[in-house]
Protein backbone atom coordinates (compact mmCIF):
# COMPACT_ATOMS: atom_id res chain seq x y z
CA UNK A 1 0.00 0.00 0.00
CA UNK A 2 2.61 2.57 0.83
CA UNK A 3 4.60 2.00 -2.37
CA UNK A 4 1.59 2.23 -4.54
CA UNK A 5 1.24 5.69 -2.88
CA UNK A 6 4.37 6.08 -3.00
CA UNK A 7 3.92 6.13 -7.42
CA UNK A 8 0.92 7.72 -7.48
CA UNK A 9 2.48 10.51 -5.84
CA UNK A 10 5.55 10.30 -7.96
CA UNK A 11 3.61 10.54 -11.35
CA UNK A 12 0.70 12.72 -10.23
CA UNK A 13 -2.13 13.54 -12.40
CA UNK A 14 -1.25 11.62 -15.95
CA UNK A 15 -4.85 12.27 -17.23
CA UNK A 16 -6.05 15.39 -18.79
CA UNK A 17 -8.39 17.07 -16.50
CA UNK A 18 -10.39 19.59 -19.07
CA UNK A 19 -10.15 17.98 -22.97
CA UNK A 20 -11.93 20.70 -24.30
CA UNK A 21 -9.38 23.11 -23.31
CA UNK A 22 -6.03 21.93 -23.18
CA UNK A 23 -3.61 23.07 -25.41
CA UNK A 24 -1.24 20.49 -26.85
CA UNK A 25 2.85 21.27 -26.42
CA UNK A 26 5.32 20.40 -28.86
CA UNK A 27 4.84 20.29 -33.26
CA UNK A 28 1.26 19.62 -33.95
CA UNK A 29 -0.76 20.76 -37.04
CA UNK A 30 -4.18 21.66 -36.30
CA UNK A 31 -6.71 23.92 -38.43
CA UNK A 32 -4.49 25.70 -41.17
CA UNK A 33 -5.49 29.98 -41.62
CA UNK A 34 -5.09 31.27 -44.92
CA UNK A 35 -4.29 35.13 -45.35
CA UNK A 36 -5.32 36.94 -48.87
CA UNK A 37 -1.50 37.23 -48.90
CA UNK A 38 -0.81 37.62 -52.98
CA UNK A 39 1.12 33.94 -54.30
CA UNK A 40 1.50 31.91 -57.20
CA UNK A 41 -1.54 29.91 -56.73
CA UNK A 42 -0.68 27.27 -59.41
CA UNK A 43 2.61 26.18 -57.73
CA UNK A 44 0.01 26.28 -54.17
CA UNK A 45 -1.99 23.63 -55.58
CA UNK A 46 0.35 21.55 -57.72
CA UNK A 47 2.13 21.32 -53.68
CA UNK A 48 -0.57 18.98 -52.82
CA UNK A 49 -0.35 15.23 -53.53
CA UNK A 50 -4.01 14.84 -52.33
CA UNK A 51 -5.83 17.81 -54.21
CA UNK A 52 -6.70 19.21 -50.64
CA UNK A 53 -5.93 22.96 -51.93
CA UNK A 54 -8.15 24.67 -54.44
CA UNK A 55 -7.85 27.98 -55.81
CA UNK A 56 -9.85 31.30 -57.01
CA UNK A 57 -10.03 31.78 -54.06
CA UNK A 58 -7.31 29.73 -52.24
CA UNK A 59 -9.47 26.79 -49.68
CA UNK A 60 -8.10 23.60 -48.07
CA UNK A 61 -10.21 20.81 -47.75
CA UNK A 62 -9.64 19.32 -44.55
CA UNK A 63 -11.16 16.03 -45.72
CA UNK A 64 -8.42 15.34 -48.66
CA UNK A 65 -5.28 17.20 -46.50
CA UNK A 66 -2.78 14.97 -44.91
CA UNK A 67 -1.18 17.54 -43.01
CA UNK A 68 1.88 16.90 -44.44
CA UNK A 69 2.43 20.88 -44.34
CA UNK A 70 4.58 21.32 -47.55
CA UNK A 71 2.30 24.12 -48.55
CA UNK A 72 3.38 25.80 -45.27
CA UNK A 73 6.33 25.20 -45.91
CA UNK A 74 6.76 26.19 -49.24
CA UNK A 75 4.43 29.40 -48.68
CA UNK A 76 4.53 30.29 -45.17
CA UNK A 77 3.51 34.04 -45.25
CA UNK A 78 0.16 32.59 -47.10
CA UNK A 79 -0.55 29.45 -45.26
CA UNK A 80 0.21 28.42 -41.55
CA UNK A 81 -0.96 25.44 -39.27
CA UNK A 82 -2.48 26.54 -36.35
CA UNK A 83 -2.81 24.32 -32.73
CA UNK A 84 -6.73 24.07 -33.13
CA UNK A 85 -7.44 20.17 -32.42
CA UNK A 86 -11.33 20.85 -32.63
CA UNK A 87 -11.80 20.18 -36.31
CA UNK A 88 -14.39 17.42 -36.33
CA UNK A 89 -17.91 18.58 -37.69
CA UNK A 90 -20.91 16.98 -39.83
CA UNK A 91 -20.56 18.16 -42.77
CA UNK A 92 -18.05 17.92 -45.91
CA UNK A 93 -18.38 21.56 -46.14
CA UNK A 94 -17.86 22.85 -43.06
CA UNK A 95 -14.14 20.74 -43.58
CA UNK A 96 -13.21 23.60 -46.47
CA UNK A 97 -10.96 26.47 -44.62
CA UNK A 98 -11.08 29.29 -47.09
CA UNK A 99 -8.88 32.06 -47.37
CA UNK A 100 -9.34 34.65 -45.28
CA UNK A 101 -11.55 33.16 -42.84
CA UNK A 102 -10.52 32.41 -39.41
CA UNK A 103 -12.96 30.95 -37.82
CA UNK A 104 -13.46 27.79 -35.82
CA UNK A 105 -14.51 24.28 -37.40
CA UNK A 106 -17.89 23.46 -36.08
CA UNK A 107 -20.68 20.93 -36.10
CA UNK A 108 -23.84 22.21 -37.54
CA UNK A 109 -26.69 21.28 -35.22
CA UNK A 110 -29.59 21.05 -37.75
CA UNK A 111 -27.63 18.06 -39.07
CA UNK A 112 -27.93 16.56 -36.43
CA UNK A 113 -31.08 13.57 -35.66
CA UNK A 114 -32.67 14.11 -32.75
CA UNK A 115 -32.43 10.52 -31.79
CA UNK A 116 -28.72 11.16 -31.47
CA UNK A 117 -28.77 13.12 -28.21
CA UNK A 118 -31.83 11.64 -27.20
CA UNK A 119 -30.16 7.82 -27.19
CA UNK A 120 -26.46 8.90 -26.75
CA UNK A 121 -25.99 11.84 -24.92
CA UNK A 122 -24.85 10.35 -21.63
CA UNK A 123 -23.24 7.03 -23.08
CA UNK A 124 -22.15 5.63 -26.49
CA UNK A 125 -20.97 2.43 -27.37
CA UNK A 126 -18.69 1.99 -30.69
CA UNK A 127 -17.58 -0.49 -32.96
CA UNK A 128 -14.47 0.32 -35.16
CA UNK A 129 -13.64 -0.92 -38.08
CA UNK A 130 -10.04 -0.90 -40.13
CA UNK A 131 -11.17 -0.89 -43.75
CA UNK A 132 -8.25 -0.83 -45.26
CA UNK A 133 -6.01 1.35 -42.99
CA UNK A 134 -2.26 2.11 -42.43
CA UNK A 135 -2.67 1.54 -38.17
CA UNK A 136 -1.90 5.29 -37.21
CA UNK A 137 -5.87 5.91 -36.70
CA UNK A 138 -6.67 3.08 -35.17
CA UNK A 139 -3.26 3.94 -32.79
CA UNK A 140 -4.74 7.08 -31.73
CA UNK A 141 -8.06 5.71 -31.42
CA UNK A 142 -7.32 3.39 -29.20
CA UNK A 143 -5.22 6.24 -26.93
CA UNK A 144 -8.28 7.91 -26.60
CA UNK A 145 -9.05 5.99 -23.61
CA UNK A 146 -5.94 5.26 -22.42
CA UNK A 147 -5.16 6.89 -19.43
CA UNK A 148 -3.97 10.77 -20.49
CA UNK A 149 -6.88 10.91 -22.12
CA UNK A 150 -9.82 8.80 -20.74
CA UNK A 151 -13.24 9.35 -22.93
CA UNK A 152 -14.44 6.93 -20.70
CA UNK A 153 -15.52 9.12 -18.55
CA UNK A 154 -17.50 10.12 -20.88
CA UNK A 155 -19.00 7.67 -21.53
CA UNK A 156 -17.81 6.67 -24.90
CA UNK A 157 -16.00 3.12 -25.30
CA UNK A 158 -15.15 1.11 -27.89
CA UNK A 159 -17.21 -2.69 -27.76
CA UNK A 160 -15.49 -5.95 -29.45
CA UNK A 161 -19.11 -6.89 -30.94
CA UNK A 162 -21.63 -4.51 -33.41
CA UNK A 163 -24.16 -6.12 -31.21
CA UNK A 164 -23.16 -3.97 -28.42
CA UNK A 165 -22.59 -1.25 -30.53
CA UNK A 166 -24.30 1.99 -30.96
CA UNK A 167 -22.38 3.34 -33.70
CA UNK A 168 -19.35 2.14 -36.08
CA UNK A 169 -15.85 4.61 -36.30
CA UNK A 170 -14.33 3.62 -39.64
CA UNK A 171 -10.86 3.99 -40.74
CA UNK A 172 -8.86 3.58 -43.73
CA UNK A 173 -10.18 4.31 -47.22
CA UNK A 174 -12.58 1.22 -47.58
CA UNK A 175 -10.78 -1.19 -49.79
CA UNK A 176 -12.88 -3.89 -51.66
CA UNK A 177 -11.60 -6.85 -49.28
CA UNK A 178 -12.96 -5.15 -46.00
CA UNK A 179 -16.32 -3.55 -48.03
CA UNK A 180 -19.04 -6.38 -47.70
CA UNK A 181 -17.46 -6.71 -43.90
CA UNK A 182 -18.29 -3.29 -42.94
CA UNK A 183 -21.51 -3.28 -44.18
CA UNK A 184 -22.23 -7.14 -42.61
CA UNK A 185 -21.01 -4.81 -39.16
CA UNK A 186 -23.20 -2.07 -39.79
CA UNK A 187 -26.22 -4.62 -40.34
CA UNK A 188 -25.21 -6.07 -36.90
CA UNK A 189 -26.21 -3.00 -35.00
CA UNK A 190 -29.16 -2.23 -33.78
CA UNK A 191 -31.30 1.18 -34.72
CA UNK A 192 -30.17 3.90 -34.14
CA UNK A 193 -27.04 3.74 -34.68
CA UNK A 194 -24.02 6.22 -36.04
CA UNK A 195 -21.22 6.74 -38.94
CA UNK A 196 -17.97 8.29 -37.88
CA UNK A 197 -15.39 8.81 -40.19
CA UNK A 198 -12.19 8.87 -38.71
CA UNK A 199 -9.33 9.91 -41.02
CA UNK A 200 -8.36 11.57 -44.29
CA UNK A 201 -8.01 8.14 -45.86
CA UNK A 202 -11.92 7.16 -44.41
CA UNK A 203 -13.69 10.85 -45.17
CA UNK A 204 -12.11 10.86 -49.04
CA UNK A 205 -9.82 7.82 -49.53
CA UNK A 206 -6.37 9.81 -49.24
CA UNK A 207 -3.70 9.05 -51.33
CA UNK A 208 -5.50 5.88 -52.02
CA UNK A 209 -8.42 7.42 -53.92
CA UNK A 210 -7.65 6.52 -57.18
CA UNK A 211 -6.93 2.95 -56.55
CA UNK A 212 -8.64 0.16 -58.10
CA UNK A 213 -9.06 -1.77 -54.71
CA UNK A 214 -10.88 0.77 -53.06
CA UNK A 215 -14.96 0.04 -52.76
CA UNK A 216 -16.50 3.30 -51.16
CA UNK A 217 -20.02 2.37 -52.44
CA UNK A 218 -21.12 1.98 -48.58
CA UNK A 219 -21.02 5.70 -48.33
CA UNK A 220 -23.36 6.57 -51.31
CA UNK A 221 -26.38 4.64 -49.36
CA UNK A 222 -25.62 5.93 -45.76
CA UNK A 223 -25.55 9.42 -43.97
CA UNK A 224 -22.27 9.98 -42.13
CA UNK A 225 -22.61 11.73 -38.87
CA UNK A 226 -19.40 12.96 -38.10
CA UNK A 227 -15.66 13.66 -40.10
CA UNK A 228 -12.82 13.90 -37.85
CA UNK A 229 -9.90 14.74 -40.10
CA UNK A 230 -6.56 13.73 -39.43
CA UNK A 231 -3.83 11.68 -40.31
CA UNK A 232 -3.76 10.47 -38.25
CA UNK A 233 -6.32 12.34 -35.86
CA UNK A 234 -5.48 13.22 -32.96
CA UNK A 235 -7.46 11.81 -29.50
CA UNK A 236 -8.39 15.34 -28.41
CA UNK A 237 -9.81 15.55 -31.98
CA UNK A 238 -12.12 12.82 -31.84
CA UNK A 239 -13.21 12.96 -28.10
CA UNK A 240 -14.37 16.66 -28.79
CA UNK A 241 -16.17 15.83 -31.84
CA UNK A 242 -18.00 12.60 -30.54
CA UNK A 243 -18.94 15.10 -27.27
CA UNK A 244 -20.30 17.80 -29.69
CA UNK A 245 -22.11 15.41 -31.98
CA UNK A 246 -23.83 13.53 -28.65
CA UNK A 247 -24.27 17.14 -27.00
CA UNK A 248 -24.42 19.88 -29.09
CA UNK A 249 -28.07 19.49 -29.70
CA UNK A 250 -29.45 19.67 -26.26
CA UNK A 251 -27.72 22.95 -25.76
Amino acid sequence: MINNLKILIHQGKQYIPDVTSVEIPGVFRGRPVISNDKVDEKALEEICPTKAISINPVAIDLGKCTFCGECAFAFPNKIKFNKEYKTATNSLELLVIKEGVDNPVELNPDLIRKEISDYFSGSLKLRQVCAGGDGSCELELGASGNVNFDMGRFGIEFVPSPRHADGVVITGPITKNMAASLQICYDAMPEPKIIILAGTDAISGGIFIDSNAIDRSFLETHQVDLYVPGNPIHPLTFINGVLDLIRKRNK
